[in-house]
């Protein structure tokens, strides 16, 4: 070959290569390059997580799966509006806060059926607190923003009380429990599995669930800019959340010892949480738009959000 021309060749060669292995790992068109699922340490996402499935899933269309850990819902909402999570898992109260803050763009876009089994408010056993109306000026723990934080108003609301009755202790579950067994607070408002993993290992009572207070619903969040561009990747995820869900139900020993696995958590507090939840990712209803409306207006009653939102306004309509 002509000296002159080898440079020429291999320039070409190398831009045909180029070229194939960019054409061969891109994704599909409709869908990202990559999807980042913002998740908990309980729930259906970190199990679909350790399936593996949504990889496959999403490899067949040329996108790569990323996951990012939070230890509750505020902060991975917060992570969803900065652009950091595409799609994530959170109670019913982090979306209403998320909402409210400058910019938001978050959406629902769908959600699981309400456990109001999963929240409990729970006290130290030899406590001289026997109902809720005993909290009058005590100290209660709960994690602002947090589902949990709700139910802890609701709870005092049936009593005649409000949050101004009681010293609010804004803390993440882990340092509400440390705190509450060393006596620094009387009470902790909190959600599974850290509610069934305090009854099971802590020394504590319960003095009322959610049950005929909330509904805890569990909700898929996005940003509409990541829905509204690639929705059949918001769809997919749902999907394997549904096929994963319907697992969970038929087998709640087995997902329990895969929960324990991925987290360290004894199986039996994980079980117990599983089997006081209920599974089945839907379309958000009127009801649960409804339900979703009560609380923002609750929240914004009391001052905790900056203004009024519409939360219907944040649901996502699927084409």
């Amino acid at each position: 070959m002509n000296r002159k021309l080898k440079p020429l060749f291999f320039i070409t060669l190398l831009a045909l290569i180029s070229s194939f292995f960019s054409t061969a790992f891109a994704a599909d068109k409709g869908w990202p390059e990559q999807i980042t699922v913002g998740y908990q340490k309980y729930g259906s996402l970190i199990i679909l997580k350790g399936t593996g499935e949504l990889e496959q899933r999403f490899k067949a269309h040329g996108v790569t799966v990323n996951w990012a850990e939070f230890q509750f819902g505020p902060p991975l909402l917060e992570a969803i509006n900065a652009g950091k999570v595409d799609i994530g898992n959170v109670g019913e109260t982090p979306p209403i806060f998320a909402q409210a803050a400058t910019g938001s763009s978050i959406v629902y876009v769908a959600n699981e059926p309400a456990s109001p089994k999963g929240e409990g408010l729970l006290v130290k056993t030899d406590s001289p607190i026997k109902s809720i109306t005993d909290l009058k000026g005590k100290k209660v723990a709960v994690a602002k923003g947090s589902n949990s934080h709700y139910f802890l108003i609701q709870a005092l609301a049936k009593e005649g009380l409000t949050l101004n009755d009681i010293i609010p202790a804004y803390l993440p579950p882990a340092e509400a429990r440390a705190a509450l067994e060393q006596g620094h607070v009387d009470a902790w408002s909190i959600w599974d599995y850290f509610y069934a993993s305090a009854e099971i290992q802590a020394d504590v009572r319960t003095l009322t669930t959610g049950v005929d207070t909330v509904d805890n619903h569990a909700f898929y969040i996005s940003r509409r800019p990541f829905a509204e561009q690639y929705p059949e990747a918001v769809k997919a995820v749902i999907d394997e959340v549904g096929k994963t869900d319907a697992w969970i139900t038929a087998n709640a020993p087995a997902a329990a010892a895969s929960l324990a696995i991925q987290t360290g958590v004894d199986a039996k507090i994980l079980q117990l949480a599983i089997e006081r939840s209920n599974y089945g990712p839907q379309a958000l209803t009127s009801q649960v738009i409804a339900a979703q409306q009560k609380i923002a207006d609750t929240i914004y009653a009391l001052g905790l959000i900056p203004k009024p939102i519409v939360v219907k306004d944040a649901v996502w309509q699927s084409k």
